[in-house]
């Protein structure tokens, strides 16, 4: 009896070596390698935007194939996480189907299908954020703006897009691993040597207080970082004005939740990714109250200027003014980017950047970037927009915006936007 025993943990031992071994194998071989670890998809009237993600910095090749028209993203030294999507139909007019797999050992593939003239897409990589890296694909308008632009194809048509919002992609759980060979049309794309390792990158904050807000300052010290030259924040100077505060509520959700909570908690994760990314950020407020000297006693337009002074006064470079829509009809939800016609003629795109930025990250339907005659994008020098995040008065949305998930993410999606207006 004793012998069989031995002989059957013989047999298992013999049988989990190769397992073992396997895995140790897979360890060393990804070592090093950036691991992509999902996609978010964001489809819209007028443009379907995808952003994979992984967990560093990497080079990305791109490469046209034809019969059927498809663009290829290779992105060298990266391994696919298996919980990451990897076969989605896009169901939008500029893009058909997304396929995601591991190439070979030390290849990522990403393959979207596409009728779209070489005008009307773009592939582009943002560095830094909750992903240590982002592969953007752009597939549609890629304008400056989304108002009232035609989308050419190869056929010669051209498509007028519609104000309807489209849902987010469907997705499935198939992995298809054959994918087409590259041809002779290709550009690469090399990642940025930063020189140094990532836990050695630290940041120091420098706060001075204000009666109302603060100003926060990334470090100075040259690090060397070529993060900087990607993101363009190193230095920047950008102003935060939560919207409201103190006797001003602002709009009220059905559960009673402020408007002026929520531009506040964003406003602050806000800035703190922005001080990371080395940004100076004056913040209009940063706790609940106005910001006028004369607080409760000053009227809306001493108010509102008093939000003007400190952008003009610190010479930003942009200006963000944070809100929530509200409207009588519960129903009504998205999320708006608005600027003034007649100031900076940036502020229209930092107002459509940062509106598809929010989107992307909290999935809220678009409601376009429009001209507006409000007093804080008028009289503020640079650069400037207010985003309307989403419609507190909507029950799903105020829920959404409240939490802190959805306040990270929001910030999250006003900081993409601000690196693509940087870029």
């Amino acid at each position: 009896m004793r012998h069989l025993r031995l002989l059957i943990f013989m047999l298992l031992a013999l049988t989990l070596l190769p397992l073992q071994a396997s895995a140790s194998d897979f360890g060393e071989r990804v070592s090093g390698m950036a691991e992509v670890t999902g996609v978010r998809i964001s489809s819209h009237s007028d443009k379907v935007r995808i952003v994979v993600e992984a967990t560093k910095d990497m080079a990305f090749k791109q490469i046209i194939l034809s019969n059927p028209d498809r663009v290829v993203v290779d992105l060298p030294n990266a391994w696919l996480s298996p919980k990451a999507r990897k076969d989605i139909d896009l169901d939008s007019p500029f893009a058909g189907r997304l396929k995601v797999a591991q190439f070979d050992k030390q290849t990522v593939r990403i393959v979207v299908e596409t009728k779209v003239g070489r005008n009307n897409y773009n592939v582009f990589k943002l560095t830094g954020g909750a992903a240590a890296c982002r592969i953007v694909l752009d597939f549609g308008d890629i304008s400056e703006s989304s108002d009232n632009r035609k989308i050419d194809l190869p056929d010669g048509s051209a498509q007028q897009p519609e104000p309807a919002y489209m849902p987010p992609a469907s997705e499935t759980d198939e992995v298809e691993q054959e994918m087409a060979s590259p041809d002779k049309s290709e550009r690469t794309e090399e990642p940025q040597d930063t020189g140094k390792k990532e836990a050695e990158k630290k940041t120091s904050i420098k706060v001075e207080e204000t009666p109302s807000g603060g100003i926060f300052e990334g470090s100075d010290k040259d690090s060397g970082d070529e993060l900087d030259k990607i993101t363009g924040l190193k230095g920047r100077k950008i102003a935060i004005d939560a919207g409201h505060g103190g006797s001003d509520s602002g709009a009220i959700g059905p559960t009673g939740v402020m408007e002026k909570t929520i531009t506040l908690k964003v406003a602050t994760e806000l800035k703190n990714l922005l001080v990371a990314e080395g940004a100076t950020v004056y913040m209009t407020r940063t706790k609940d109250t106005e910001v006028s000297p004369k607080k409760g006693r000053a009227t809306d337009i001493e108010e509102l200027q008093a939000r003007c002074d400190i952008a003009n006064a610190k010479d930003a470079d942009i200006f963000i003014s944070i809100h929530m829509d509200s409207f009588t009809n519960a129903a009504a939800k998205g999320t708006t980017g608005y600027y003034y016609a007649r100031g900076s003629k940036k502020s229209r795109e930092l107002a459509d950047k940062i509106r598809q930025g929010v989107i992307d990250q909290i999935g809220t339907q678009s409601r376009g970037t429009q001209s507006c005659n409000f007093y804080v994008v008028k009289h503020t020098d640079m650069p400037a927009t207010l985003v309307e995040l989403a419609f507190i008065s909507n029950r799903a949305e105020e829920k959404l915006l409240y939490s802190d998930a959805g306040a990270k993410k929001a910030a999250q999606g006003i900081l993409d936007g601000i690196e693509d207006y940087f870029n």
